[in-house]
């Protein structure tokens, strides 16, 4: 049986991925900072279906936090064959509305978490010939809009260029940029999602498997719905000046009310 580590996973797109990985019969290290909610997912996972489902309480946006997560990575004798770095957060408001301290955390948790965890796992990974990483983005990533989605352009750009380099060693990387999933994510933000379509909203659990799916092809970006996908064709197509504009109005009708 294969191990598989997730970051943030007591809930939304992590959730989902415990689910679906748990099903299929994976082991699992199941990373948040609550030890309750921790506790109470791993028992479910282990009698639903019958694996085993480690708890590391963890704080990504500390180097403590960091430190203990990279330390399972690199556990020989317990390897970890999937990591899902998730864990991830939105902040309230627009450029200098948000004070830097918040901005700092979040770069803490999107890049340095997810650049020290990769690198943590791949190395052992590399080792022994096999394994994957998947990095959670956004289509974010493709639009000028803030610090989120610039952390998150270089989780793609970064997950992009280290699956270059590992080329045929045996780990595959892939950076996954979903739209608008119905999780805790924006409730924690404290952003209204009462104003958006029904149509832009995704399934995490759909999300999840069509995420796999991507990562068994060797795919190394995965936009994981038709609606998304035609959406990033259109702003490829459009002028990063005009799409500046698009995005500041879309972030204010969508966004933080």
């Amino acid at each position: 049986m294969t191990t598989a580590l997730i970051t943030g996973s007591t809930a939304g797109i992590g959730a989902a991925f415990a689910r679906r990985l748990a099903a299929q019969g994976h082991n699992l290290v199941l990373v948040a900072r609550d030890a309750s909610r921790l506790g109470e997912q791993a028992t479910e996972l282990h009698d639903r279906h019958g694996i085993e489902a480690e708890v590391l309480v963890a704080d990504l946006s500390t180097d403590e936090g960091i430190a203990a997560v990279e330390h399972r990575l690199g556990d020989r004798t317990h390897p970890v064959d999937l990591l899902v770095n998730n864990a991830g957060f939105g902040n309230k408001g627009r450029y200098l509305e948000v004070s830097m301290a918040d901005e700092l955390t979040m770069l803490k948790v999107h890049v340095e978490a997810v650049l020290r965890l990769t690198s943590a796992a791949t190395e052992s990974m590399r080792s022994r010939g096999r394994g994957g990483v998947v990095n959670v983005a956004s289509v974010a990533a493709f639009v000028p809009r803030g610090t989120y989605g610039a952390s998150k352009a270089w989780v793609v750009q970064f997950t992009q260029g280290a699956a270059r380099d590992l080329s045929g060693t045996g780990v595959r990387l892939m950076a996954l940029c979903p739209g608008f999933v119905r999780t805790e994510f924006h409730q924690r933000a404290g952003m209204g999602t009462d104003n958006i379509p029904n149509w832009m909203w995704l399934d995490a659990d759909k999300l999840v498997a069509a995420a796999l799916d991507d990562l068994a092809r060797g795919k190394t970006v995965s936009v994981p719905d038709p609606r998304y996908k035609a959406l990033m064709g259109v702003v490829k197509l459009t002028p990063r000046g005009l799409l500046g504009g698009v995005s500041s109005r879309t972030g204010r009708k969508y966004g933080p009310q």
